[in-house]
């Protein structure tokens, strides 16, 4: 198998939310790639070892952590954890990491969201992200890559995604400055935006709502709702030494929706 990431040595992964949907592919992709892999799950142990399963048939070796993405105060044990499988895997350090976690999330109208709702997305969705990146720099390699996962919701305004939304375009807006403040150590910092996709994210509202996904395919450029395929590489190609000088950008992978 080609490493893409180098001709020596293999590249380490960490992937957030990486047991199901775009994680999972982004998991399985880096892993046909020649790239270790250390991913997190929540809840889902049996959807976890199928993915280490899916990264050893793939040629790589995979570690499933059990994260809750939005408790902050887990994070220390959880840095502890991703050392040890560090070892395992031969390493000190990592060299990608992919925000991905997420919780699902419903529609919350402005005038109905309440704090505890508003509360719940945060901690996932930005103020996990920010401290959980934080913790895990020292064992990032200078030169390595972040990837944080925003939405083409920060773009395309529609009902119920105030909440969602500003959470996504917080990340938007650190990640900027957490590329200018990395640079120095020459780790490269990006957004990934998908548009919808069939994943079952927020109860599979895309995946199982024939009348929606009708919808997102009307009102999208090329003609369906995304599949979590079609991120999944696209992530794994950006972690790429091709795309080495990609760096503080907004990136959308949606077909189109919205324009």
């Amino acid at each position: 198998m080609t490493n893409e990431y180098t001709t020596s040595t293999s590249k380490i992964a960490l992937v957030t939310g990486g047991s199901r949907g775009i994680g999972r592919n982004t998991v399985e992709s880096l892993a046909k790639r020649g790239v270790h892999m250390i991913f997190t799950y929540h809840s889902h142990s049996t959807d976890a070892e199928a993915v280490v399963a899916a990264v050893r048939d793939a040629g790589a070796q995979g570690i499933a952590l059990q994260l809750d993405a939005g408790n902050v105060a887990s994070f220390d044990a959880f840095v502890e954890s991703v050392k040890d499988a560090l070892a395992k895997l031969g390493g000190t350090r990592f060299d990608f990491l992919v925000n991905n976690a997420g919780n699902n999330h419903r529609n919350m109208p402005f005038e109905k969201a309440t704090e505890e709702e508003f509360d719940s997305v945060c901690n996932v969705h930005f103020k996990g992200v920010f401290f959980l990146t934080q913790k895990l720099l020292p064992l990032i390699n200078d030169g390595g890559r972040i990837i944080n996962i925003s939405t083409a919701r920060t773009r395309v305004a529609g009902p119920g995604g105030a909440v969602y939304a500003s959470m996504k375009g917080a990340i938007e807006v650190v990640s900027r400055h957490m590329a200018l403040e990395l640079g120095p150590r020459r780790i490269a910092v990006n957004v990934v935006a998908p548009g919808p996709v069939a994943t079952d994210f927020s109860g599979g509202i895309v995946r199982d709502n024939p009348a929606l996904n009708k919808r997102i395919a009307e009102n999208t450029a090329l003609g369906r709702a995304g599949v979590p395929d079609d991120l999944g590489p696209m992530i794994a190609s950006l972690l790429s030494e091709e795309n080495r000088w990609v760096n503080a950008q907004r990136i959308e992978v949606a077909g189109g929706v919205g324009i």
